[in-house]
């Protein structure tokens, strides 16, 4: 971390007011809502990657201050545990390193924490997060059972004709109920990982980063205890009310980080091949056009875990080489 100065406090404080008035646009721009809410981890995170823990911690304080003071308290709290306090974890994560040699490695090099951790946590902090907000705004089903009955008045409508059972409405309830915490777990943890992406690149471009760039395609996976988490989640899916909604909301979020592992392990096994490219291409589409193919991605995530190190000369943070655990 770096030392404490005015410089990273005022970065972070400015991070802070641009991360705020990001998800106040959010709240006015519906049809964008969720890109502006996760975007406003960007500045948190790039003033945590650049300026250290210092920076991260007046960003996340001063925006919260900031929402507060203009919308309310709980709102303030909302995106502190869903956006900010992650975005100031992963940045914080991402600048540890350690003497390689503490790991076997070669003397006077570094280790940082590993991608795959980092990702892991990932999946941890949305977990966690969700649960709060749930537990704060009261989250028991109701709200998927809502927007079913909206969907049902709408075909109805349309198509006067339509007209499903009693059952046939609760098995699609009884299944949307657990879709929709799985796919709101997913996307955000996509979302968010996107957002440090995009910081990592901004901060390596400006030369402030302090983490060095590594290759993503062979060090990002997820850990292999995250299996486990996610096996947990399959099995509470399946038990009904509360239990399921938790364990629905961990297959997406774990699901998320070994799909990403699995596009890593896409990229990869196809570099250097001649046909490379638009097989890339045709595979981003068949799952965005699709999704059945994501279930292949997801699991080549799952069958390669391996634990990658980056290393680096101690001083510098520009070539790296990897170091599997």
């Amino acid at each position: 971390m770096k030392n404490l100065n005015k410089t990273s406090l005022l970065t972070g404080a400015l991070a802070g007011v641009t991360a705020a008035l990001l998800t106040l646009g959010a709240n006015t721009q519906s049809s964008f809502a969720i890109v502006l809410y996760a975007a406003s981890a960007l500045p948190i995170l790039i003033a945590g990657l650049g300026w250290g823990n210092a920076a991260a911690i007046a960003a996340v304080v001063v925006a919260a201050l900031t929402s507060a003071a203009i919308v309310s308290p709980w709102f303030a709290l909302l995106i502190a545990v869903i956006t900010l306090i992650p975005a100031a974890w992963l940045s914080h994560l991402a600048n540890l390193a350690r003497p390689a040699s503490e790991l076997g490695g070669p003397d006077g090099a570094l280790a940082w924490y590993p991608l795959s951790d980092i990702l892991t946590h990932l999946a941890v902090l949305v977990t966690i997060a969700m649960i709060v907000v749930g537990a704060i705004i009261g989250y028991d089903g109701t709200m998927s059972d809502q927007m079913i009955d909206l969907v049902m008045s709408a075909l109805k409508e349309q198509q006067p004709l339509y007209n499903p059972d009693a059952a046939s409405i609760a098995q699609i309830k009884s299944i949307f109920g657990v879709v929709l915490p799985m796919a709101q777990g997913a996307i955000w943890v996509l979302m968010l990982f996107a957002a440090y992406y995009v910081a990592t690149r901004i901060v390596q471009t400006s030369g402030k980063s302090l983490r060095p760039r590594e290759d993503m395609p062979s060090t990002l996976r997820m850990h292999r205890f995250a299996i486990f988490a996610f096996l947990g989640g399959l099995v509470l899916a399946f038990m009904g009310g509360a239990p399921a909604i938790v364990g629905a909301l961990v297959c997406g979020t774990f699901g998320a980080g070994f799909l990403l592992s699995g596009f890593a392990v896409f990229h990869f096994r196809t570099r250097g091949k001649s046909w490379r490219l638009p097989v890339l291409w045709l595979g981003y589409l068949s799952v965005l056009v699709f999704t059945i193919p994501a279930f292949f991605f997801l699991l080549s995530g799952l069958m390669d875990t391996r634990r990658a190190i980056a290393l680096s000369p101690a001083g510098k943070t520009t070539d790296t080489e990897t170091k599997d655990l």
